[in-house]
């Protein structure tokens, strides 16, 4: 199964007034018995996984569930379109990065006040479904970046996985040879882009509520360093997250960075020996800051609070340690309860960096809210004029901070 869409940010824009009307009280009425869930698991495989542990949730307590799977560019449109006539599902499953603009309409139900239990969870997973303060999401499971980097190639050059910035550069211009990278990441002038830029970004100490603060451009300066050596191919500013895991297989990149979305492709082939570390730090000693990603299931507002409790009891039964574990070890993600983590990587010790890095990792819109889309555009725009065009970090950083405020 494919899980790249569970990090991937959507800007959805949601019409203030109309959009806090259609969705407050507009769930779905079908059958007292049935709970429905309105998500993106449209591949057939994720389709049948999720409705085992519905179903293992759901039948202890009488009740069924119905899933209405859509593209997950498409959840936020047809959650409005469902709402406007009243049949918005009970349950909403959406990227954590949406939550914020679904929750500023006034027309998600605190969790806390349906009796969802949210303790025990990582902090970043628990920002994840946060806005102001407030939970309305929560995580079953979280995944988030690592480098990924091929182990013949590593050990043939006699070096070990780099942990510092200063080791990645000298580690990938090492591993550069012939028509095979040192390393491959995306670049790309969207999600996917951002999505990879940000473990540099904000371990530098970048602050994506105020892009220009002097430390952010040091992960720019890297991204420049590393394709001025020559140890990364220049077509990674048109790259996406995909394209770099094809390269890797291809034995065109010695490491890249990727996420636990890709395991399944890696597992299936053949051609390189893998293994994941954690992501290289600006100095020695210092935590990694990368995104956390995932999806969330949030509780739209109903008047039968009947159908509001059934799925707040069938999100506590998903939520369990054991059932955190069972389904993350499905789809290759961390479970986001902390002890269900722990045991995730005891049991899958090849995949175990990914849960130190989401131990520390951070949500991207924490900090900004229903802004992150802008941020977005505008980080995305100055690691592509640093790396296409080459403007100044600094300078391409304070134009950042300017399109950010600027809201465009």
């Amino acid at each position: 199964m494919h899980f790249r869409r569970a990090r991937i940010p959507l800007a959805v824009t949601l019409s203030g007034a109309t959009a806090a009307l259609c969705l407050t009280g507009c769930a779905a009425t079908p059958d007292a018995d049935t709970v429905t869930v309105l998500n993106s698991a449209t591949d057939t495989a994720e389709h049948a996984a999720n409705q085992k542990f519905f179903d293992r949730c759901a039948g202890p307590l009488g009740l069924d569930v119905e899933q209405i799977s859509v593209p997950a560019d498409q959840i936020a449109s047809k959650a409005l379109r469902m709402a406007s006539s009243d049949s918005l599902t009970d349950i909403l499953e959406l990227d954590g990065s949406e939550l914020p603009q679904f929750a500023e309409t006034g027309g998600l139900r605190p969790l806390d006040d349906i009796g969802v239990d949210t303790s025990g969870f990582s902090p970043g997973a628990r920002s994840l479904g946060t806005h102001d303060g407030v939970r309305y999401g929560i995580a079953r499971s979280v995944n988030s970046l690592a480098l990924i980097y091929n182990k013949d190639l590593l050990a043939r050059a006699g070096l070990e996985p780099p942990t510092t910035w200063e080791e990645l550069r000298t580690t990938a211009r090492k591993l550069t040879t012939g028509d095979t990278y040192g390393l491959a990441f995306s670049a790309s002038p969207n999600a996917d882009g951002v999505y990879q830029f940000l473990p540099f970004f904000w371990s530098a100490g970048g602050d994506e509520a105020r892009l220009d603060n002097g430390r952010g451009e040091a992960a720019l300066h890297l991204w420049r360093d590393l394709l001025t050596d020559g140890s990364v191919s220049r077509s990674v500013v048109n790259w996406n997250q995909q394209d770099v895991n094809d390269r890797f297989i291809a034995g065109r990149a010695a490491m890249m960075i990727n996420g636990p979305w890709q395991v399944p492709v890696l597992s299936a082939q053949d051609k390189v020996d893998w293994a994941v570390a954690g992501i290289p730090v600006p100095e020695a000693g210092r935590d990694a800051v990368p995104p956390i990603g995932g999806t969330v299931m949030a509780v739209p507002k109903n008047e039968d609070t009947a159908r509001e409790r059934n799925a707040a009891k069938v999100l506590n039964c998903l939520n369990t340690e054991k059932n955190q574990l069972g389904w993350g070890e499905s789809v290759n993600n961390v479970p986001s309860r902390t002890a269900a983590a722990r045991t995730y990587a005891e049991q899958n010790p090849a995949l175990a960096p990914f849960a130190e890095l989401v131990g520390t990792a951070r949500s991207r819109t924490a900090r900004v809210g229903t802004r992150w889309p802008v941020v977005a555009d505008a980080l995305a725009g100055s690691f592509q004029s640093v790396l296409t065009g080459g403007a100044d970090p600094e300078q391409a950083l304070r134009r950042a901070q300017r399109q950010a405020s600027a809201g465009k």
